[in-house]
């Protein structure tokens, strides 16, 4: 019973180390994106994504801070799109 205990233990610590570590590889992946990259692969899931020319820089910072909570973006994320955006401008 005590042996079985252990080794499901040991168990489920791998699973969670598993879990850990495979989640900061796709983290390490997002952050090697470019702004323009995510502008292209997030946007285009919910809606047509609009022209950089149409918004001012202000108008892109403001829809960068509506969009990280309607897109589930990181606040990296975003920065990157806004900064893509506004220098296509």
């Amino acid at each position: 019973m005590k042996r079985r205990n252990i080794i499901l233990s040991i168990g489920v610590a791998l699973i969670l180390l598993s879990i850990i570590f495979n989640s900061c590889k796709t983290a390490a992946k997002i952050t090697a994106k470019s702004g323009a990259q995510i502008w292209g692969e997030t946007c285009i899931r919910c809606h047509n994504p609009a022209s950089p020319q149409v918004f001012s820089d202000t108008e892109w910072e403001v829809a960068g801070m509506h969009m990280q909570i309607r897109g589930n973006l990181t606040p990296e994320e975003t920065k990157k799109v806004v900064e893509f955006l506004q220098s296509a401008n």
